[in-house]
């Protein structure tokens, strides 16, 4: 099991931040075997699809390098133009190939890891200049792996480059006695062929380093619990400093609540329990807005506020709870409250009526009724 370097265990599975920030670094899966079979691969294949044309087009090369009439020799330009001309065609031969290479060079790497690109990882590291480091990378589990593969890989390529040798005896010793036309193309035959199982033989290779490589990255990201602690921490924020500032969060809510309790038309209680405070505005004919709601200290608060400002405080206890538990600050009440509101703001009206001297003193509010489904008992 992994350990780091307090000797903790590591037995956790990285975090998505963590595999975030290990690819921001660069650090990534790679398999240099897999790189290697990839390009090798399609290098062969470039060969045998483009290897006549490549033949054919080097023997026009040797043509023309051999074969030129006496003029030329004393010309001192041709050698220059007849350097230039042979680079050209045998550019030309060669462009294809080396597009095949290129594909490989690229596709290689990001079948395994993915494209990527980071600043960190080109950035020099001093750490790697400690000679100390570099001892104990040098006689590290992953040093040895690596010299294992090295070992593996040279007896793997040179028992398929002895294959290939006897099988491909009798093909080699007749080139020599071959025309130089025929001779050119079977070589290329030939090296394409050898190419390609050699190739195959770095298969074995690949296949037992690419496992190994996504084992290793996955274990060296792994985390122990306290560093999976530690990141929750960091990313969510520690629980005393969220609790404080949803403690300031509410705090600041409440302000502002109460800084409204002022505008209010009238402040329904439980009498105790409960307190919310609602206003209609009749110009623009919307229904009553809750203004503020509490319970216990809260509501001990609204009703302290409300006769400070001389609102109408009015006890009505299956209303108050159907308001409070309905509706939101700086909401409009649901319809089903419709009508027991507007009979609790039309006795508000006629009561300010008869404090003002224009009405008669109204008879007592009855409690009003409460659908059904907005009833809520204490």
């Amino acid at each position: 099991m992994a350990e780091n370097e307090n000797g903790a265990e590591k037995s956790e599975d990285p975090t998505e931040k963590r595999k975030q920030d290990s690819r921001k670094k660069g650090e990534i899966a790679r398999s240099r075997e897999l790189n290697t079979l990839a390009v090798v691969l399609a290098g062969t294949g470039g060969l045998l699809t483009f290897g006549g044309a490549l033949g054919q087009r080097l023997m026009q090369v040797m043509e023309k390098n051999f074969s030129f009439s006496r003029e030329y020799l004393l010309d001192e330009r041709y050698m220059a133009i007849n350097l230039l001309q042979s680079a050209q065609m045998a550019g030309d031969a060669l462009i294809p190939l080396f597009f095949v290479l290129l594909m490989a060079a690229i596709i290689g790497p990001v079948s395994l890891g993915g494209w990527l690109f980071s600043m960190e990882s080109l950035a020099p590291k001093f750490s790697r200049m400690n000679p100390l480091a570099g001892l104990k990378r040098m006689f590290s589990m992953k040093a040895i792996v690596e010299l294992l593969k090295a070992l593996g890989k040279f007896f793997i390529v040179l028992a398929v480059a002895l294959v290939v040798l006897a099988r491909a005896r009798k093909d080699l010793i007749a080139i020599a006695s071959e025309p130089l036309e025929m001779a050119i193309f079977h070589s290329m035959q030939i090296v394409g062929w050898s190419a390609l199982w050699l190739a195959c033989g770095l298969i074995i290779i690949a296949a037992v380093d690419v496992p190994f490589q996504l084992w290793e990255s996955k274990n060296k990201l792994k985390m122990t619990k306290q560093e999976v602690r530690d990141e929750y921490k960091d990313s969510e924020g520690k629980p005393e400093v969220k609790g404080r500032i949803r403690q300031l969060q509410r705090e600041m809510a409440e302000r502002r609540m109460m800084s409204s309790v002022p505008e209010a038309d009238v402040i329904i209680t439980n009498p105790t329990h409960f307190a919310v405070a609602l206003k209609y505005d009749a110009e623009n004919g919307q229904a009553p807005l809750l203004l503020a709601k509490g319970g216990d200290y809260t509501a001990l608060k609204i009703r302290e506020i409300g006769n400070e400002h001389q609102i109408i405080i009015l006890e009505s206890p299956a209303l108050a709870r159907a308001v409070y538990y309905s509706t939101e600050i700086d909401q409009e009440i649901p319809a089903g409250l419709y009508l027991a509101v507007a009979q609790v703001l039309a006795y508000v009206y006629q009561l300010r009526q008869y404090h003002a001297g224009k009405a008669k003193k109204p008879s007592m509010l009855k409690d009003p009724e409460i659908p059904v489904d907005l009833r809520r008992d204490e």
